[in-house]
């Protein structure tokens, strides 16, 4: 969220030459100082808009990761991408300059866009931790309703949230050299309620909520398998069976063995085994009673299937959560010390180059991700080699 601290240096000038107050105030940093900051913010656009341009391409492109979800992180990467190209370039300007050379007009759209990107941002992680923990605690009947058209409608509402908060340094007048929002203090507490703590806060609880349901979870299939692996299985209960069955006989045949004419009678398997495919009677004296290894190699692949789904849904899980952790660091010094000022006024003075430092951090965020998706995601870091090593050949 683009804004400057109360002072500016257009003050102290007016204050010394009233007579040209349209002239362009001493540039505040000096020119080795101005030219590490031009080139640091220009590594962070560069960073920002081919690490998200990869986020979009790896997206649609890999098919580990075309699931419907991911729509939310190409939205999300493609604010961070208008970040970069519609903010961060005159909010240098403005930080090199000293002053906004742009014009009022674009000052109002400028702070609403700065506005839009980062509301926009917090709200979509916001509907991410709400889709992780519908999919945790409703898995089937979320996952049946978990399609694109859903997945894009909540993206919409996403937008239309960011845009309705957005819209008013729309409505906000603006001096020619001096681009700064509403500073009443009803509308910062306002601003910075809406568009950061209220999503932190939703974030914050509703990952806490996935972690305990995940941990519940992990205990109850920890209990559940050691009760498996405790019990004997079916084909090892009609294993069993047919050996008993088979000892009986044996012993039956040798006490009747001076009556003629008498037969001895195999038992049927118990009624267990009826579900298991089993091989032909003839056979039985070569193969006993052993379950068909098609049976077997199928149910082995479904619960494989099933366990990688469920492997990859945690990682993704643990990335998001750490996706979120890094965006409320990186915005939380700013928010917190603009709502600050708000209600401390001259009592709780901050700093300037403090506030500016705590304002560009936030902007970081924006090169974050992709980075954070290379660290802990596996699919993301295959499909990010693919393509730029695709791209080199």
């Amino acid at each position: 969220m683009a804004t400057l601290p109360a002072t500016s240096p257009l003050e102290n000038i007016s204050q010394v030459s009233s007579s040209s107050s349209r002239s362009a105030p001493l540039p505040p940093h000096s020119q080795a100082a101005s030219v590490l900051i031009m080139l640091v913010v220009t590594v962070i656009i560069l960073v920002t808009v081919v690490g998200n341009v990869l986020v979009v391409v790896a997206v649609f492109t890999s098919r580990a990761l075309r699931a419907p979800q991911n729509l939310f992180l190409v939205s999300l990467a493609s604010a961070d991408i208008l970040v970069a190209t519609l903010v961060i370039p005159f909010s240098l300007a403005n930080e090199v300059m000293g002053y906004w050379y742009f014009g009022s007009t674009w000052c109002s759209f400028y702070l609403a866009l700065d506005v839009l990107f980062c509301t926009s941002s917090i709200v979509h992680l916001c509907a991410i931790s709400l889709d992780r923990y519908w999919s945790v605690t409703k898995a089937v009947s979320y996952n049946r309703k978990r399609t694109p058209k859903r997945i894009k409608m909540m993206i919409s509402v996403v937008w239309l949230i960011s845009i309705v908060i957005s819209s008013p340094p729309l409505l906000m007048a603006h001096t020619e050299q001096e681009c700064l929002l509403n500073n009443q203090t009803w509308y910062i507490l306002s601003s910075c309620l809406v568009s950061f703590f209220a999503p932190g806060v939703i974030m914050i609880l509703v990952y806490c909520k996935i972690y305990r349901v995940a941990k519940q979870r992990a205990s109850t299939v920890f209990v559940a398998k050691n009760v498996i692996e405790r019990q004997p299985s079916q084909s090892e209960t009609c294993f069993g069976g047919a050996h008993r069955t088979i000892q009986e006989v044996g012993r039956k045949t040798e006490e009747e063995k001076d009556t003629e004419g008498s037969a001895s009678r195999l038992k049927p398997p118990p009624p267990s085994c009826a579900s298991i495919s089993w091989v032909s009677s003839d056979h039985c004296s070569h193969h006993l009673f052993l379950p068909s290894p098609v049976a077997r190699q199928s149910r082995q692949m479904s619960l494989s299937r099933n366990k990688v789904a469920q492997m990859r849904e945690k990682r993704f899980t643990f990335v998001l959560a750490v996706v979120m952790g890094v965006f409320v660091l990186c915005w939380f010094p700013f928010f917190f010390t603009y709502s600050l000022q708000a209600l401390c006024k001259e009592k709780c003075m901050i700093p300037d180059a403090l506030f500016n430092l705590f304002f560009w951090i936030g902007y970081c965020n924006s090169c974050l991700n992709p980075i954070i998706y290379t660290i802990f995601n596996r699919d993301f870091r295959r499909a990010f080699k693919k393509i730029i090593f695709q791209t080199r050949k």
